[in-house]
C-alpha cells in the first residue's frame, strides 16, 4: 500500500510539474489517503502484535 501512496504521489509530482493541475490535484490526494490508511493498519498490526505475545 505504501508502494501505491508513492507511485501516486510521483504521478502527481510530474503532473504538476507539465502543469496538469487537476492530475496532480486527485493524484496528490489519493497519495495521501492511502498513505493514511497504510498508516493506520500499520499502528493497528504493532497493537495486535504486542497484545499477542502477552
Amino acid at each position: 500500500m505504501l508502494g501505491w501512496a508513492i507511485a501516486f504521489f510521483i504521478i502527481a509530482l510530474i503532473a504538476g510539474i507539465f502543469g496538469f493541475g487537476g492530475i496532480a490535484g486527485a493524484s496528490a490526494g489519493i497519495a495521501q489517503i492511502l498513505f493514511f490508511i497504510f498508516i493506520v493498519l500499520f499502528v493497528v498490526s504493532l497493537v495486535m502484535r504486542l497484545v499477542r505475545k502477552v
